[in-house]
Parts: C-alpha cells; sequence; structure tokens
C-alpha cells in the first residue's frame, strides 16, 4: 500500500510530495470505469485526509473513510479469506 523505497512495508499519505505515515484509508471508486462493489484505495495522514475525501467527495467517488488500524481489504469475488493469506 504505497511502501516507500527505504522502508517497503511503511504505509505513507497519497497526497502528492507527502511522506507522513498513512492513518486513514479513504475507499473510493469511479462509477463510469468500477462495478459497484470494487473499492480502490488512497491512504492519508490526517493532515491531508480531509484534503483527499473533499478531492474523492466532489467527483462521487468517496465510498467509505476508515481508520487504518482498522482496514480489512475486501474479498475478490470467488476468493475465500485463506486463499489470500
Amino acid at each position: 500500500m504505497f511502501p516507500t523505497p527505504a522502508d517497503p512495508g511503511r504505509p505513507i499519505c497519497s497526497a502528492k510530495g507527502c511522506r507522513a505515515d498513512a492513518r486513514w484509508v479513504l475507499a473510493w471508486n469511479n462509477p463510469k470505469l468500477h462495478t459497484p462493489e470494487r473499492r480502490k484505495t488512497w491512504l492519508a495522514c490526517d493532515e491531508h485526509r480531509e484534503h483527499l475525501a473533499q478531492f474523492l467527495g466532489i467527483r462521487g467517488f468517496l465510498k467509505d473513510t476508515v481508520a487504518f488500524a482498522d482496514w480489512h481489504e475486501p474479498e475478490s469475488p470467488g476468493e475465500s479469506a485463506s486463499e489470500r493469506s
């Protein structure tokens, strides 16, 4: 989820130029391109959460905002949790 080259396991904010730790997951989709159940994700730090949410919300793309610690990737259709691990 957007790791840095120096720390490939560290999730960082999706805002341009930001390297802060991600604290939020913004789940979204573009209804012209994606099926209703598909979710793309952007990560946000506390400072950029509102800005990124507004950007997606104005376009009607934002579906959910969840604390990073509470985020669970949705299962792909036909894939069980045991197949993902």
